[in-house]
């Protein structure tokens, strides 16, 4: 059997699978700490109502950015692992169509959010 030309060698395929997940690992560690921080900041803000639809804003746009980080790093655990030139085309291809969905559901969540904290605090 003769080997793909465009398969990544064993030792390289490793070498960026562990360096992906050491990216996994450092984004999370990110993640958890501007968590931290703005939980920090916004309970060093007195309590108000009008502030309460902003939380919401901020919470989701947080979780968004998570998730959309947490899918790059699946796209480059996927990467890791290709055989052929195909795979990658593929594999970008996928993420690129399912990534533009996400971020057009994503702005459309977030611009909700905002329109009802607006609202929210124009009433007050």
């Amino acid at each position: 059997m003769t080997q793909n030309p465009f398969e990544m060698p064993k030792d390289l395929r490793e070498l960026a699978e562990k360096n992906v997940q050491q990216a996994q690992t450092v984004v999370r560690q990110f993640s958890d700490a501007m968590g931290q921080a703005m939980s920090m900041w916004t309970k060093a803000i007195p309590a108000n109502q009008a502030m309460f639809g902003f939380q919401a804003v901020q919470d989701r746009a947080v979780a968004i950015a998570k998730q959309n980080s947490e899918a790059a790093l699946r796209l480059a655990s996927d990467l890791a692992n290709v055989k052929t030139p195909q795979d990658i085309l593929s594999l970008q291809s996928r993420f690129a169509q399912t990534q533009m969905l996400a971020y057009a559901q994503q702005s459309q969540e977030l611009g909700r959010l905002i329109v009802e904290a607006m609202q929210g605090f124009a009433k007050k």
